[in-house]
């Protein structure tokens, strides 16, 4: 199977489904004949044109009031924040109009529109663009919340959120974009809520997401020199959240360790943690653990971004510590 970077295989969904839907179009700053910050839209003002490449002023509330509207109405638009740090302008669009406009229609009006933008610590990018925030929108009832990890993962779930009649986040590591892997051509699509086991294991089971996911893999590799087996989770989708694949793989190795970028309080392992403990108590020969990034913005200085957030070895011995319990 041909290769692409995580970036290409995502303008590849894009590009597919523009072709064959006139009603979809983007907006965003610097996403027309720049191609974006990211190059998520390179070579889509040329093919497309000004009417389905839309740049626009920095005015982020207004952009998604007016998508909002033209979704309503029977577009398609895509949302391109660049940093997804941008989307907090519009929290009022998002929260009260756009998530919860299905259920206020009756579901008579229906509201096929992405939200993408990069997310994630790295790159000395500084706290107003090294955000991650899907825990507080995976919180809110009509928004689908979608973290691809692997470049057919980002093809796929790209897919099926262009082809979907509900308002979609699609977040994107930054530090993942360049990442090179097998991307099946023409059609594919991946439904949410079907997480993807990326290791077998025996001995415990890791839930990780995005870039820490890269790290968790590395420290897994790492561990079976000593003879321990980890299996390795990666949801794809935060809401919905694939908790049978996750208690199943519980039911297996009797321990859970959720590995998060982001901040711990009221976060995603904070979620699967509770839905574990609810639901699959018995399976546990341990109490879940949970390794988050620091509580803290994100610093500008290099170094103390990179002590922020877990690495590889922080990976390894939160695994050691979890199988000493």
């Amino acid at each position: 199977m041909r290769e692409l970077t995580y970036t290409a295989a995502a303008r590849e969904a894009l590009t597919e489904e523009m072709e064959k839907d006139p009603s979809i179009f983007v907006v965003g700053e610097g996403i027309g004949p720049r191609g974006g910050n990211f190059n998520t839209t390179a070579g889509l003002y040329e093919r497309f044109g000004p009417m389905r490449l839309c740049d626009t002023p920095i005015a982020e509330r207004g952009f998604v009031g007016m998508c909002t509207g033209a979704a309503m109405t029977g577009s398609r638009p895509v949302v391109d924040f660049m940093f997804f740090d941008f989307i907090l302008d519009s929290m009022g669009e998002l929260i009260n109009q756009l998530a919860k406009m299905q259920y206020m229609s009756s579901g008579r009006l229906k509201m096929p529109m992405v939200l993408r933008g990069c997310i994630g610590v790295g790159g000395a990018s500084a706290t107003h663009h090294s955000g991650n925030y899907y825990p507080i929108f995976a919180h809110l009832p009509g928004i689908r919340v979608v973290l691809p990890y692997t470049p057919a993962d980002a093809k796929g779930l790209f897919k099926t959120a262009l082809q979907g009649d509900d308002p979609v986040l699609f977040l994107e590591h930054k530090s993942l974009l360049n990442m090179k892997g097998p991307v099946p051509e023409g059609e594919f699509k991946i439904p949410f809520g079907q997480a993807n086991i990326l290791r077998e294991g025996k001995d415990i089971t890791v839930v990780s997401l995005c870039l820490m996911l890269k790290r968790t893999l590395d420290a897994a590799e790492q561990l079976a020199k000593d003879g321990i087996s980890v299996e390795v989770i990666d949801p794809r989708t935060v809401n919905p959240l694939d908790m049978t694949m996750i208690r199943e793989s519980v039911r297996k190795t009797g321990r859970l360790l959720v590995v998060d970028e982001t901040f711990a309080p009221c976060g995603i392992g904070a979620e699967i943690a509770a839905q574990m403990m609810e639901d699959g108590f018995d399976d546990l020969d341990a109490p879940v653990k949970r390794l988050n990034g620091a509580h803290t913005p994100v610093p500008y200085s290099p170094p103390l971004e990179a002590a922020v957030v877990p690495d590889q070895k922080k990976i390894e011995q939160a695994i050691r510590d979890l199988l000493a319990e």
